[in-house]
């Protein structure tokens, strides 16, 4: 069979095709949506210190955790470490709710060790308050909220 030629004497081309397969690159991923992957762990990789705090976030929702185990805090407290395991994982995906939910956790927490500071003058609560203040302000920087979906 011949290969048949459209009235003005072009070849064919699907028009279901995406625009990149028209125009012949050969760049096409050779798995369908491993694009959007590689663009988030491009993302992710730029900013490798949203990793470390979405690190520190998941130590301490497993402290919480532990402390309720053990008996060392209230029940309650199992609240707090289900929020910082979701923040955790949330800002690994890049999500914004999980941005706020990070952002508001940094300063409560900030603020907290401050005043245990001021009260008790137990110098590990001035360094931690101190961690989440530079956490804080971190996360405020526009480069961080633009990356975030």
């Amino acid at each position: 069979m011949k290969h048949e030629e459209n009235k003005g004497g072009e070849a064919e081309t699907d028009a279901g095709a995406p625009p990149s397969m028209e125009s012949g690159s050969a760049s096409a991923p050779d798995r369908p949506h491993s694009h959007a992957r590689e663009g988030v762990a491009l993302t992710i990789l730029q900013l490798p210190a949203l990793a470390a705090i979405s690190l520190y976030m998941l130590i301490l929702g497993g402290v919480a955790a532990v402390g309720v185990v053990g008996h060392h805090y209230p029940p309650l407290f199992l609240i707090l470490a289900v929020a910082f395991f979701t923040a955790s994982f949330g800002l690994m995906r890049l999500f914004r709710w999980a941005w706020a939910l990070t952002l508001s956790a940094v300063v409560l927490l900030a603020a907290y060790c401050f005043w245990i500071f001021s009260a008790q003058h137990q110098g590990s609560a001035l360094v931690q308050g101190l961690l989440n203040l530079v956490f804080f302000l971190y996360l405020v920087r526009v480069e961080v909220r633009e990356k975030l979906r």
